[in-house]
């Protein structure tokens, strides 16, 4: 059947111009002979400003929170009147457009009333982002002539009741996906469905957390086993560097998932960290791709990546941490002792990021969050506590580090001006990570991509994107 799975992100489908970009690249897949399922998120920005009016509505703002949903209301009509030029289609989809905001509006009006925003209503409210935006490509699609059918993603995607952040029920999505999506592809159709919503066993609406439209799109192509899983947005794959920070990053043309699900936790902002999980299980390459860009080839995730002949592959950061140093000269070796530290922060539902201990005193590095300095009362109870913000954690993943002799102090040598707090090396055998003052961070990206990424490995690295960046620049 040659599927694939083409998740689009919300630079993707921002505006008309996106989205007749996103369908031009559909479109190519199909005279291809690939049978594509199309994942989008909602609109650039659409999901913040969802947000806000949810927030605006819960202060007791109605007129702010009715603002706002004005403007997208007009901001989704003017797109869907720029797109589909067919007058019966053209006017359904715009009627399909009213009557979600007028349903949107109704429930900011009760937020405004009862002034209490729950995650639950929090998930409904910005669900629409993704509802509308799936209606309006899949329209856009069928304007061009790609035979599309939209499909309701909390029609797929099943999670437990855990909004906000809700975990996937695999086997119902198993089960779901295939009676959903296939009889739609075996007619020559192209399903659209929205990505990061979805529904618990009652029906309610749930979404997947923040960058969930990934997770959407590797759940799908993982329960209908696709032979590939295409990531779509806005860059021209996973980097060596944030391009931002080192303009000379190089594209990584291959890694391991191993690899890849470590940038992604540790920082590296193209990927959701969960999106691997499904693709890891079924053994689904992933490709990372730049719809702006398409003729790029991007980023393959595969299991086994290629030898890589540079020690690394990549450096993240992960900013706005805290580190929290945990002193008891006559507990820590005490039975239990650390249980407890942990279960504190399980209480809080706080996850760690690094852990550095000595004969008495834990050091731990954690999201910097409203919640600090309620944990830290807690674990007062069990030994004194400090903490400190503004800390970002860089992490350099590559492949055998442990295995690399002297690889430690060509690290540190090469920043030796910066002040390290705390060092984590041999948990991982892909990565090396230290926590410094956020406000070293970006130098010491730069002086660490000078340093391991003088002569990039050609088999690994899109190397000729840089001699050519040099035969520019001396023009």
């Amino acid at each position: 059947m040659n599927l694939v799975v083409m998740k689009f992100g919300g630079t993707s489908v921002e505006d008309t111009a996106a989205i007749g970009r996103t369908a031009g690249i559909v479109a190519g897949r199909v005279a291809l002979g690939k049978s594509p399922v199309v994942v989008v998120s909602a609109m650039a920005k659409v999901t913040d400003q969802l947000l806000r009016a949810a927030a605006a509505a819960a202060q007791g703002d109605r007129a702010g929170a009715l603002a706002i949903s004005s403007r997208l209301r007009a901001r989704h009509r003017d797109t869907a009147a720029d797109l589909v030029k067919n007058s019966a289609e053209c006017a359904t989809l715009v009627c399909t457009i009213e009557e979600k905001f007028a349903t949107l509006d109704e429930v900011l009006r009760g937020l405004a009333a009862i002034r209490e925003l729950t995650p639950r209503i929090s998930d409904l409210i910005v669900s629409y982002g993704e509802r509308l935006s799936s209606r309006i490509v899949a329209a856009a699609f069928r304007e061009r002539g790609i035979d599309a059918a939209h499909v309701d993603a909390r029609e797929v995607i099943v999670t437990d009741s855990e909004f906000q952040k809700a975990a996937p029920l695999d086997d119902i999505i198993e089960k779901r996906a295939p009676e959903k999506l296939l009889p739609l592809v075996g007619e020559g159709k192209v399903p659209v469905m929205g990505g990061f919503i979805a529904s618990n066993e009652a029906g309610l609406t749930t979404t997947l957390g923040r960058g969930g439209s990934d997770y959407t799109g590797a759940l799908v192509g993982g329960a209908l086993e696709s032979e590939a899983i295409e990531i779509w947005t806005d860059v021209d794959g996973i980097m060596t560097a944030d391009p931002r920070v080192c303009p000379d990053a190089l594209r990584v043309k291959v890694i391991s998932f191993e690899e890849a699900a470590e940038l992604a936790y540790f920082g590296a902002k193209v990927l959701h960290p969960a999106t691997i999980l499904p693709a890891v299980k079924k053994n689904i390459p992933v490709l990372v791709l730049n719809s702006r860009n398409p003729s790029c080839e991007g980023t393959r995730i595969i299991s086994v990546a290629p030898h890589c002949k540079s020690p690394f592959k990549s450096i993240a950061i992960k900013k706005k941490l805290s580190i929290m140093d945990i002193v008891a000269s006559r507990m820590l070796l005490s039975h239990g002792y650390m249980s407890k530290i942990f279960a504190i922060f399980d209480k809080h539902r706080c996850p760690v990021d690094m852990v550095s201990t000595s004969e008495v005193s834990v050091s731990l590095s954690v999201d910097s969050n409203a919640s600090l300095p309620e944990i830290a009362a807690d674990l007062k109870t069990l030994a004194d506590v400090t903490y400190e913000g503004k800390k970002a954690l860089v992490c350099m993943v590559g492949e055998d580090i442990r295995g690399q002799q002297g690889i430690a102090a060509q690290v540190f040598n090469a920043i030796r001006h910066i002040n390290v707090r705390m060092i984590s090396q041999g948990a991982s055998e892909i990565n090396m990570s230290f926590m410094i003052d956020e406000d070293d961070a970006d130098e010491a990206v730069r002086s660490l991509h000078a340093a391991f990424f003088k002569e990039p490995d050609p088999e690994i690295f899109d190397v000729e994107a840089r001699k050519q960046l040099s035969v520019i620049s001396d023009q």
